[in-house]
């Protein structure tokens, strides 16, 4: 089976990174605004056509900012502690401020004052190395910048759209919805932890959630949690999402395939791989915590996914699927293969399985 072609701009983590980057970038305008039209000089941006050019120009090199903030930067530093990459994260950022902060100035000075390029420095330059004007300006970036970053990592810290569902209270109240759901942990783990050792088999699971979530993600998935070397992901259902689900399983294998060298360097030869039970129902999904929030989901659908994922070892098979979710997805005959009505521990009566041919 091929997965769907995606172009860089059209998938779903850029789709996210862009939207992440319009909105700051529009809260950076509006606080810009309001800052410039409140400070002591009342009369530097009291033409509109001042105060318009500013907050294109504002927008539009916040826009790149933070478009090297997301997408460069991050992954640049991914493996530094934290401390640190907000640190080198913000001191690049802080150059980059500076450059776009003259550059703003000197498209006022030219365009609305009508003053040269060489006048320009020469007005940008008896503020921007006056010590008082450069403590402000460099205290109010800092800020902003470790601001964002915050906001940026408590974002990810939930999957896509989680956070914002937390914010706006949509699951105060607990609400049904039909899922598809996905129990994905890794094989053999037993045997690869005693061969590895503690450090170095955690290492091993972050870099295989790494590339496994990146697939999942890129494909519309929820990451519901991480147990171990266990995900949990779910998708609303709709027939496009049944596809999604597929070509996110598909994705991971290709992930783990791309890295198996850099696994073999890193750990002792050994190469990952994965086992997945899928399901289709309702679940319950609801907002639970006190210090902790979080946004959680239960029913029998979430126990009848992780038996079927436990099915895989049990069965000796890698990929294996519910009747359900078989008859919402259109397969060849070749790419599945049916396991007949299997008793699940804790289910009262057995469900027919299938094992996916990928």
């Amino acid at each position: 089976m091929k997965s769907l072609k995606r172009k860089f701009t059209f998938s779903f983590v850029n789709k996210y990174r862009f939207k992440l980057i319009v909105y700051i970038s529009i809260f950076w305008t509006l606080l810009d605004l309001v800052i410039s039209l409140t400070r002591s000089e009342p009369n530097y941006y009291s033409l509109r056509s001042a105060i318009g050019l500013r907050a294109i120009l504002v927008f539009l090199m916040s826009a790149l900012i933070n478009i090297l903030l997301v997408f460069r930067l991050k992954k640049l530093f991914r493996g530094l502690k934290l401390w640190l990459s907000f640190l080198l994260r913000s001191a690049i950022l802080l150059g980059a401020a500076y450059i776009v902060n003259f550059i703003i100035h000197a498209a006022h000075i030219i365009i609305i004052q009508k003053l040269t390029i060489g006048q320009a420095f020469q007005l940008y330059g008896q503020d921007a190395f006056h010590p008082q004007w450069l403590m402000q300006k460099i205290v109010y970036w800092m800020s902003l910048f470790v601001l964002t970053q915050l906001i940026i990592e408590v974002n990810e810290k939930y999957s896509p759209g989680v956070f914002m569902d937390i914010m706006l209270g949509r699951y105060l109240e607990p609400k049904v919805e039909k899922r598809i759901v996905m129990f994905l942990d890794l094989k053999d783990s037993t045997p690869i932890a005693e061969k590895l050792g503690h450090q170095q088999y955690f290492k091993f699971i972050r870099e295989f959630i790494y590339q496994i979530s990146n697939a999942l993600i890129e494909y519309g998935g929820r990451i519901y949690q991480y147990v171990g070397d266990e995900i949990v992901v779910s998708w609303m259902f709709e027939p496009k999402n049944t596809r999604k689900c597929m070509d996110a399983l598909i994705a991971a294998r290709k992930n783990l395939q791309t890295k198996s060298e850099s696994f073999r360097r890193k750990f002792d030869g050994t190469i990952p791989e994965f086992r997945v039970g899928i399901h289709l129902g309702d679940v319950t999904v609801g907002e639970i915590g006190v210090i902790k929030k979080d946004i959680a989901m239960s029913g029998d659908t979430m126990n009848t996914t992780a038996r079927i994922r436990s099915a895989c070892s049990e069965l000796n098979q890698k990929f294996i699927v519910s009747k359900e979710f078989m008859e919402n997805i259109d397969l060849k005959t070749w790419q599945s293969e049916s396991l007949g009505v299997v008793e699940l521990k804790g289910k009262e009566k057995g469900i027919e399985l299938f094992s996916l041919k990928i």
